[in-house]
């Protein structure tokens, strides 16, 4: 794993979590992450709209479609080989190492509506991708994959033809504006939610449905959730602790305090358990007593 180590087994949690919640972290087991644009934004990679830059004219919401796709297939190509050339160039930040950390002192799962493959670069080794993924392709007519393609180069092409020869054309493996989540990976998701001691929600504010149900799911079978973004999201009635601040400065530090506290948890266990199945050594024989 390629995530950087989490330390500090003394380390205190992150301001905005109380006692109460401190102690319900530091007994978890198993821990969702649920992750938002504001996670990679801190790594540089720009929002639909850069400032100044060659897409600003055209509205988001025109070329996230299939419709648009369908009109002008070469156009939406464009605009993603440019996204994916970004997303090429970046890095995983410190939140997002942070998270692949995690996974040396507990169980992991990232639930993530971002689909640039950071959180794999990381070093995250379950990853539940609701929106899809930029870095790979497939038909718009026969949905073969093109498993040759990572999204590590651009396409000579545009649109590239299907990878396996049926003559349609391929496309970004995204969700786009007015389709439907993949049904896999939300039926995944809700399973990682309800099965965790903990939830963590980081750079979304949850305002789109269905994902932002996700933490509800959480709370409803016991897990505590943590709330980390700079603001307040649409779900702050739901979140038991809110940690004010980005994910790069602030996730760090509430996984040097989760991380810390499962260790210390396990080895006070490891030593219950030697000195509950530590024999005593037998009592030395009685040399004074007479036979009877």
């Amino acid at each position: 794993m390629t995530g950087e180590s989490v330390e500090g087994g003394g380390a205190p949690p992150p301001a905005g979590i109380g006692a109460a919640a401190a102690e319900r972290l530091a007994g978890a087991e198993k821990i969702a992450v649920f992750t938002g644009a504001g996670v990679s934004t801190e790594s540089g990679i720009p929002t639909f709209r850069g400032k100044g830059g060659l897409w600003r004219s055209y509205d988001p919401m025109e070329l996230a479609t299939i419709g648009a796709f369908e009109r002008n297939p070469r156009l939406v190509w464009e605009w993603y080989e440019d996204r994916r050339a970004n997303i090429r160039s970046a890095e995983p930040n410190a939140g997002h190492r942070a998270i692949a950390a995690l996974e040396e002192t507990h169980e992991v799962s990232v639930i993530t509506q971002n689909i640039d493959g950071l959180h794999q670069r990381a070093g995250s080794t379950e990853v539940i991708e609701l929106h899809g993924s930029i870095v790979r392709t497939r038909c718009s007519s026969c949905g073969a994959p093109d498993d040759t393609d990572d999204g590590s180069r651009a396409h000579p092409v545009l649109p590239p033809p299907c990878a396996a020869g049926c003559g349609g054309i391929m496309r970004p493996d995204v969700v786009w504006f007015g389709e439907a989540l993949p049904a896999d990976a939300l039926g995944r998701a809700v399973e990682r939610a309800r099965a965790c001691d903990a939830m963590i929600v980081a750079g979304t504010s949850l305002a789109v449905s269905p994902a932002n149900m996700l933490p509800g799911e959480a709370k409803a079978c016991g897990a505590v959730i943590v709330d980390v973004n700079p603001e307040r999201g649409h779900m702050s009635h739901v979140m038991d602790a809110e940690v004010r601040g980005g994910a790069a400065a602030s996730l760090p530090r509430l996984a040097a305090f989760l991380a810390g506290r499962r260790r210390t948890r396990q080895a006070q266990g490891a030593a219950g358990w030697r000195s509950r199945w530590t024999l005593a050594p037998p009592a030395p024989p009685d040399r004074g007593a007479r036979a009877q």
